[in-house]
């Protein structure tokens, strides 16, 4: 049998305007397309998660963020891959965020967000961020 398998370091960004959130749509040929997720992605070797955090906002999106505020951190393990991920909240980035990978966006109140079909290791963070908004 083999060893367990690696752990992949994944950011997440909460971005948030005028109290609604940004959701992004996995694109086609993409694993789990459709699904929504919170933009971010893999931190590089020698990356610290909020300078992963920068590049990642910058490549899908187009913008810098100028506040960053570590949320959470938690483990999630999908049956092909397992992840790290550091969640941070966004408030403040210049920049207007734009779909540079072809995905769909919308800005979502924390409870429009529990309509969408996020990734399953994001679903507790929705629920989260509707209870601090309560």
């Amino acid at each position: 049998m083999s060893g367990a398998a690696k752990v992949v370091e994944v950011v997440a960004a909460v971005i948030w305007k005028d109290g609604r959130y940004l959701g992004v749509k996995r694109p086609e040929g993409k694993a789990m397309a459709g699904a929504y997720e919170f933009p971010g992605g893999k931190i590089e070797p020698g990356e610290t998660p909020e300078k992963a955090l920068d590049r990642e906002l910058c490549e899908e999106l187009g913008i810098r963020p100028v506040t960053i505020a570590f949320f959470r951190e938690k483990a999630h393990a999908y049956q092909h891959l397992s992840v790290r991920l550091h969640f941070f909240h966004v408030r403040a980035y210049d920049g207007e965020p734009l779909p540079l990978e072809g995905q769909d966006m919308e800005w979502l109140t924390p409870e429009q967000g529990r309509t969408r079909p996020f990734l399953e290791a994001d679903r507790d963070i929705v629920d989260a961020l509707v209870a601090e908004t309560a």
